[in-house]
């Protein structure tokens, strides 16, 4: 009686095919995931399906025309698509241009890029190939594409041109002042100033007391006026008084 109940007993499913068919179902799972994430970064990274295919620029421009800008960016050595492009990339290339003080970059779905850019102001020419802006930092920005502003011309070695913007900033109210323009301000290795005028003058004024030397020569030019010469130089390296230099006058 008991043989007979057992035999009508269902018999266990077997372990072994339980285990191969749970096993295959999750590396279906792992390779469908994994399809699935590799289609997706194709599709993400594939220019033709998001191109970056927008440009655009902000800010007030004088001195960059808008394919100034286009040209900056292409020179990268390869556009992204709108989901990989770096815009640090893109900003650090803009800041390469001659003109570019500063260069914010953001995208814009689905394939813009939206630039704003704030340019150099130019203050000053330096040593007659490139300028100074208004913070004193020398840019690479050509010396010609300015020549109509009638800048002043500041000259030294390198790593000087803030220290001579602010000595022009200084003088230059001053001379305005009192008839005079100033053409060219120089200081040398040795931190010794000299100053050339639009009448041709040129002031020397040497390493010290460079107001107080300048205001000496304001002083005595009516007196120097005068004498009914041309003047070349005015040496006002001294305590007091100054030595002058005339201007040869050729037959």
């Amino acid at each position: 009686m008991a043989d007979a109940v057992l035999k009508r007993l269902p018999l266990p499913p077997s372990v072994t095919t339980g285990n191969w068919g749970g096993l295959a179902f999750f590396l279906f799972v792992i390779g469908f995931v994994a399809w699935l994430f590799s289609a997706a970064i194709n599709w993400m990274t594939d220019a033709n399906r998001l191109p970056l295919s927008q440009l655009v620029i902000q800010g007030k421009l004088d001195y960059l025309s808008t394919n100034d800008v286009r040209q900056g960016i292409l020179q990268l050595d390869q556009l992204g698509s709108f989901m990989t492009q770096d815009v640090d990339q893109i900003q650090l290339a803009l800041e390469a241009l001659p003109w570019v003080a500063h260069a914010s970059v953001r995208k814009q779905w689905p394939d813009s890029i939206k630039v704003f850019l704030v340019e150099h102001q130019p203050a000053a020419i330096w040593n007659q190939q490139f300028l100074v802006n208004t913070e004193g930092a020398v840019f690479e920005a050509p010396a010609e594409q300015v020549k109509d502003l009638g800048l002043v011309e500041l000259a030294g070695p390198d790593g000087n041109s803030q220290e001579a913007l602010t000595a022009l900033h200084e003088m230059q109210p001053r001379l305005q002042l009192a008839g005079f323009e100033i053409a060219t301000l120089a200081v040398n290795e040795r931190r010794a100033w000299r100053v050339w005028l639009t009448n041709g003058i040129r002031l020397e004024l040497g390493r010290e007391a460079r107001m107080e030397r300048l205001e000496r020569f304001i002083g005595l030019y009516p007196e120097l006026e005068q004498q009914g010469k041309a003047i070349e130089y005015v040496d006002l390296r001294y305590d007091t008084g100054a030595a002058v230099g005339w201007k040869v006058v050729q037959e």
